[in-house]
């Protein structure tokens, strides 16, 4: 089978599922496993480079109001790719090509290739997106065994967490404007031992202001930037330091959102144990490996 992977967390979740050898083609933001990286890229960015955060929203909702994708997809070299399937989403368009798009082409392509859309809101979704691509690509047995280490890895937490108290918590999406963070994050708060004072679990991001994340009264805010790294993260944490002083909270942190909460793929179990490190380190010790939560607090004047 000949796949083409249109968005990060479904080639995670095809190279999770070991379809690696059968991915021919990826997305130009798809960065792991790393041997992604070395495949060809069949779209790019149209937004410049440098962009502030404020300026990256504002061109992102300028050319979506006007019905204009922030990816262009290289329709040649996919039509010459001959896949048997594409693996796309609808959820959001910030995140990839338009399915549309995808859709029509596809129908216009020699090889008539399959198109899936992975769309979940919900950690549980994601799992069931498991099932989609194993049944889809006859992996049913691989899809298993990774739902089975997935749920065994929350149950230790649980196990752990049980009858701790659950600080409360701001999951920051996105710091101009702010945005609290929405769809399957709130859940992976619960999970680690925490109450997210802010999102609705399955619910879409929100733009809130300061004010209103301080008057939720969070004892701990997790800065999470769509797409950044936890260096981005946290180097964008620190230039609102000001701001975040005046939430209250007794620790603020910065993680890497693209690998364990921006992505809806087999690492958001990583991050579901990132963040019961942060809210409970003396029960969880150590982070998954590779993660890290960057403190900002002593900035910010906590």
């Amino acid at each position: 089978m000949r796949i083409v992977s249109l968005v990060p967390h479904a080639t995670e979740l095809l190279f999770a599922l070991g379809l690696g050898p059968e991915v021919v083609a990826v997305t130009h933001e798809c960065d792991h496993p790393a041997a992604a990286r070395a495949l060809q890229k069949v779209t790019r960015d149209v937004l410049p480079g440098g962009l502030s955060a404020g300026e990256i929203d504002r061109a992102v909702r300028e050319r979506t109001e006007r019905g204009e994708a922030i990816y262009e997809l290289d329709r040649e070299a996919l039509a010459l790719l001959a896949a048997d399937l594409i693996v796309t989403q609808a959820l959001c368009p910030v995140c990839a090509v338009s399915y549309d798009e995808v859709a029509a082409l596809a129908h216009t392509l020699a090889s008539r290739p399959r198109v899936i859309a992975l769309d979940p809101r919900t950690l549980g979704e994601t799992l069931g997106d498991v099932r989609t691509l194993a049944e889809a690509t006859d992996r049913r047995g691989a899809g298993v065994a990774l739902i089975e280490h997935a749920n065994a890895r929350i149950d230790r937490l649980r196990f752990a967490l049980h009858e701790q108290p659950r600080p409360r918590v701001a999951a920051l999406e996105w710091l101009d404007p702010v945005y609290a963070a929405g769809h399957w994050t709130p859940e992976l708060i619960e999970l680690a031992g925490g109450t997210d004072v802010l999102g609705t679990p399955g619910g879409r991001s929100e733009r809130v202001s300061w004010e209103t994340v301080a008057a939720a009264e969070p004892e701990i805010v997790v800065a999470m930037p769509c797409g950044y790294d936890a260096q981005r993260a946290h180097g964008e944490a620190l230039s609102f330091a000001a701001q975040l002083a005046t939430l209250g909270a007794r620790r603020i942190v910065a993680v890497n959102a693209s690998a364990y909460f921006s992505r809806p793929g087999p690492r958001l179990i990583d991050g579901v144990e990132l963040l019961a490190h942060i809210l409970h380190p003396e029960l969880v010790p150590e982070p998954p490996a590779g993660a890290e939560a960057l403190a900002v607090e002593e900035a910010a004047g906590v």
